[in-house]
């Protein structure tokens, strides 16, 4: 089964999606495209990469991934296809490959170097085709000029003390939860050292003392604080949109302070 999966800034009120799926359907068209999001923000490559990170492991092995996001970068950004975790990747390397895992990739190739496509489309005139071609069975080295590395973005990171994590918050999602960096196994091993001591969780003028389990342990309008699936400390309001009635923004500070 070939899955092609999509991810773009275009939109939902042009051409654009429909003519980058007919650019990779045109290579096969038994292929099964989904559609991840075509909402992102233009340019947004970090909420791209969130979206992205959270969703392609659920995929299976060999799934190739189409990013049609691009940043002011892009213009001097290669076209590549990147195999990392056992997905591929096709986009430009503006930063975003960087921002999906921990791991480097096992194997890069730029597929525009050789005869290059002169385009302002790239995702339909260069990634969809690309996409397609691997999809079905294209072997990876024949797809263009191996590279040694990519672009690097950092992402921004928790800091992690005996006494204390302190993280900020990275996304707002659709239903106004705030996604944090901080990591469920940079918790768990520091209260591992401090040996289950109390702690609070600290945003704000709020201070919580437990981690919630689901969401519904607390009551509508409650806050809760939880570990979200991909391992993120996230807090919100149950039935409520979280970041307006806790005044809450992207970058503001959380920190968990351990009561040792």
């Amino acid at each position: 089964m070939a899955i092609v999966t999509f991810l773009s800034d275009f939109g939902l009120s042009d051409h654009y999606v429909a003519a980058v799926k007919a650019s990779v359907l045109r290579e096969n068209p038994q292929i099964i495209i989904v559609d991840i999001s075509h909402q992102i923000q233009v340019g947004d490559v970090g909420h791209a990469a969130h979206l992205l990170a959270s969703v392609f492991r659920d995929f299976p092995i060999g799934t190739v991934h189409l990013i049609g996001v691009s940043n002011s970068n892009s213009k001097q950004a290669k076209n590549v296809v990147v195999f990392l975790e056992g997905h591929y990747f096709v986009g430009d390397d503006s930063g975003i490959f960087s921002l999906l895992s921990e791991q480097m990739p096992m194997a890069i190739m730029d597929v525009n170097s050789e005869s290059p496509i002169q385009t302002v489309f790239a995702a339909r005139d260069i990634y969809g085709p690309i996409a397609g071609k691997l999809a079905s069975g294209a072997e990876f080295h024949t797809l263009g000029v191996p590279l040694e590395d990519i672009n690097l973005f950092m992402p921004t990171r928790a800091k992690a003390t005996k006494q204390q994590i302190a993280g900020n918050i990275v996304r707002i999602d659709h239903y106004g939860n705030l996604v944090t960096n901080i990591l469920r196994e940079d918790f768990e091993a520091i209260l591992r050292i401090n040996k289950e001591c109390p702690f609070v969780v600290n945003f704000r003028r709020e201070k919580i003392t437990r981690i919630n389990q689901s969401f519904f342990e607390v009551g509508p309008g409650e806050c809760f604080v939880l570990f979200d699936s991909m391992g993120r400390l996230q807090i919100g309001i149950l039935q409520g949109h979280g970041a307006e009635l806790l005044g809450l923004l992207v970058n503001d500070q959380v920190f968990i302070d351990f009561q040792i």
